[in-house]
């Protein structure tokens, strides 16, 4: 299992997003929770370290991948209980984390996709590049990882107690 840090420890990555790590607005993104058992931010850099990893394995734009997987959920609300006129959530946050991230750094093209089709498959807003698709795939599987990863290690720790007991 891959460290929660390991990203710490590559140092082209860092170097592509140290800049908007530095940043007041992606900092602000350890004070939400993401998943029940993350922070936005938290998810975020899992979602851009491995989005990279894939995209620079593939030898597609990993520096707009980075760069743009570490901003696709630059918003400053909780999902769960704020509500739009606009949309779901999954509509609505793709902009407000687009709008946000064009505030603190010029995007290209790719990654204004990469951020604004993040939600494919919530969404119908299909990808344009293939760093769009990875991004997205990604972010779900954070997702799922996040929210269920903690809950899939309680059920082992109880499983392997219950077999302690009965083999004694």
């Amino acid at each position: 299992m891959k460290s929660k840090n390991e990203w710490r420890t590559d140092k082209e990555y860092v170097l592509i997003v140290a800049d908007l790590l530095a940043q007041p607005a992606v900092k602000k993104l350890a004070n939400y929770t993401q998943h029940h058992h993350s922070t936005r931010l938290q998810h975020s850099i899992a979602v851009s370290y491995d989005s990279y990893k894939i995209a620079k394995k593939m030898h597609l734009d990993y520096r707009s991948t980075a760069r743009a997987g570490l901003l696709h959920d630059l918003f400053y609300y909780d999902w769960r209980t704020t509500k739009f006129n606009l949309g779901t959530h999954a509509f609505i946050h793709p902009r407000v984390a687009l709008r946000n991230a064009e505030k603190i750094t010029p995007l290209n093209k790719k990654e204004k996709d990469i951020i604004l089709k993040h939600m494919f498959g919530a969404t119908l807003a299909v990808p344009r590049y293939p760093e769009s698709l990875i991004v997205s795939l990604v972010d779900d599987f954070e997702a799922e990882h996040e929210f269920f990863g903690p809950l899939r290690a309680k059920m082992r720790r109880k499983i392997k107690k219950r077999r302690i007991r009965t083999t004694w």
